[in-house]
């Protein structure tokens, strides 16, 4: 994994701009600490920060090769789980390939195939390609959307990079935000809306798609989407190409020349991966599976199952290492070092974020760091195979907006009568609801119940998904840690999408489809485990330090918090006296009063640090 960035202008010659684009490549330090590169030319520069992986030596960025006579130069972010086959089609029509480096595959395939490259890859990736023969950038960005990209158009200009820090490390780029933006950060928020950079004029070149600047302009063009149709598969034919679909995604993302270990809830999902992994590693002979789980200080004492939440991870951890044998790793975090961890947990997604499940996750990629550079989690199966709450309680299946954010009145309680007023929160989401919706490929036939459940698993693989995705990339490419999530390959998840729910949910169970699939993998009580999400603190001295930091810094004069929240209300539910029980699950799972108090902090430094200035 790595950073990436450029710019390009027709007005001016950007070979005079190095100092800008050294900016650019140093607000992306953190996710690429072993090189660096610079690539110009009079109207277009490519930057580049990199993680090795593969091919140390084969594989430095930004990258030039000639094909045909033109001149083509890449700066990349991602990894290519179909490097064999590639190559060899490559080579088959006539590539001379150098280097180990997937890098070199992406460019001879843009070289072979041109604006359909990106249908080629299985992998996760962005990449920015520059045609110096016809004056022209072509970008792309994977199938689902695992690595970042993010643009803003200026003047004749555009300007682009890994993450909006970068960009906003060029000076024609300001932290303004609009009403709209407003309203993605306190309506929307940790959510995000497809395409949507907050800032104004940055935008997101969405999942799947690719874009193309020239002096004409810019172009910008789908290359992938879901398609619906009739599933005729049994279920036992259905359960036998699922475990074939994710052993082989397993396998395939196992390639590299650094140390791979696995994160391990002890939950199905991550149970499953390192299961595979684990008989991979002795089938080559690799030695023992290095795994890693998260806890916290406390938890024993105070952990209380909830809705959620049914039990800890503890003692599922243990059984599964044993299990498998492998060398595992805790890490233990405390209250006050969690708490602490909300800024800069904030600085790396370059927003207000999922508060301590973004800073636990910062804090336990910064010691995975330690053992390995990769590292393969379970993220995304719950999308896929209809895990959450919302796929299996009526009310949330029925809720008429997005399931993880139905308290919207609830919380934008908190916020100004005049800001609310002012960027219409519960008008905006439901636009953004119903525009999700309209989006939904539809499958002619389908009973209303179906239907209805081919919504939800839409508005998890492009609304909430992607949450969970920029949260798993900037936390941990903050320690260049590269993160590889199996059950987000693409192959798996255009078979899975048009399995119809009563598969899905076989034998009556959450995930009931994917526990058939791994029913040879895993102990039978952990095959059967109860879903529990990413586990969070359950101290109520946390709540207390978020609480009484929350209300320092809005008590402060000069944060800008106070033009935009409802001070009165916030102070009367600060002083509740049942706040250690009261449950407000103002966004997703885990976002409850705790995390409440941690977005006001994350928000009043995002305000304080970037110099955000509303428009």
């Amino acid at each position: 994994m790595c950073g990436i960035a450029g710019w390009i202008d027709w007005e001016k010659p950007v070979t005079r701009e190095r100092s800008v684009l050294k900016e650019m490549n140093q607000a992306m330090a953190c996710r690429g600490p072993d090189d660096e590169g610079i690539w110009l030319s009079k109207h277009a520069a490519l930057v580049h920060r990199r993680l090795v992986v593969i091919d140390p030596e084969g594989g430095a960025q930004p990258m030039v090769r000639r094909y045909g006579g033109r001149t083509y130069v890449i700066t990349y972010n991602g990894e290519l789980y179909n490097m064999p086959e590639l190559r060899r089609e490559l080579e088959t029509r006539g590539h001379v390939l150098t280097s180990r480096s997937d890098t070199e595959l992406i460019l001879a395939a843009y070289a072979e195939w041109g604006v359909d490259c990106p249908r080629h890859l299985n992998g996760i990736f962005a990449f920015a390609i520059w045609d110096d023969a016809s004056q022209s950038l072509y970008a792309a960005r994977d199938r689902i959307g695992v690595k970042p990209l993010f643009f803003a158009r200026r003047g004749d200009g555009l300007i682009f990079g890994s993450e909006l820090k970068a960009i906003l490390a060029h000076p024609a780029v300001r932290p303004e935000v609009d009403e709209e933006g407003l309203a993605e950060v306190l309506a929307m928020g940790p959510g995000r809306t497809p395409g949507h950079g907050v800032f104004r004029g940055v935008e997101e070149l969405r999942p799947g798609f690719w874009l193309r600047f020239d002096r004409n302009g810019l172009q910008i063009q789908s290359y992938w989407k879901l398609v619906s149709h009739a599933h005729p598969e049994d279920l036992d034919t259905t359960v036998e190409r699922v475990r074939e679909l994710f052993q082989d995604s397993v396998r395939r993302q196992l390639v590299s020349d650094v140390p791979v270990g696995a994160m391990l809830s002890g939950g199905l999902d991550s149970s499953s991966i390192s299961a595979t992994m684990a008989k991979v590693f002795e089938e080559e002979g690799k030695g023992p599976l290095h795994t890693f789980s998260v806890d916290y200080a406390g938890n024993e004492e105070y952990f209380r199952p909830n809705e959620f939440q049914p039990n800890s991870d503890a003692p599922w951890v243990r059984r599964m290492a044993e299990h498998l044998g492998s060398v595992h790793h805790t890490v233990i975090i405390d209250t006050e070092e969690l708490a602490s961890a909300l800024i800069p947990a904030m600085r790396a997604r370059d927003l207000p974020g999922m508060t301590d499940v973004d800073s636990s996750l910062y804090l336990f990629s910064r010691e995975i760091k330690k053992e390995v550079t990769v590292i393969l989690s379970g993220e995304c199966a719950d999308e896929v195979f209809g895990g959450y709450p919302w796929f299996h309680r009526e009310e949330l299946i029925r809720a008429e907006t997005f399931p993880w954010s139905r308290l919207i009145r609830d919380r934008i309680r908190f916020f100004s009568p005049e800001v609310v007023s002012r960027i219409r929160a519960e008008e905006y989401v439901a636009d953004r609801y119903r525009e999700a919706l309209e989006e939904v490929p539809r499958l002619p036939g389908e009973t209303p119940r179906e239907a209805r459940m081919r919504e939800l698993f839409y508005l998890c693989l492009t609304r909430w998904m992607p949450v969970l995705l920029d949260r798993k990339d900037r936390m941990s490419m903050a320690f260049g840690l590269e993160v590889r999530v199996p059950f987000c390959d693409h192959r798996l998840v255009e078979y899975v999408w048009n399995v119809p729910w009563s598969m899905k949910s076989c034998d009556g169970r959450e995930k009931g489809l994917l526990r058939r699939a791994v029913s040879d993998l895993l102990p039978e009580d952990v095959r059967m485990r109860r879903k529990s999400p990413f586990p969070k603190t359950h101290n109520p001295a946390y709540l207390e330090a978020v609480r009484s930091e929350a209300l320092r810094r809005i008590e402060d004069p000069a944060s800008p918090l106070r033009d935009i929240l409802h001070m009165e209300e916030i102070r009367r539910f600060a002083d509740r006296k049942d706040l250690k029980e009261l449950h407000l699950p103002w966004f997703g799972q885990l976002m409850n009063v705790p995390q409440l108090f941690a977005y006001f902090i994350q928000l009043d430094a995002w305000m304080r640090e970037y110099g955000v200035v509303i428009r």
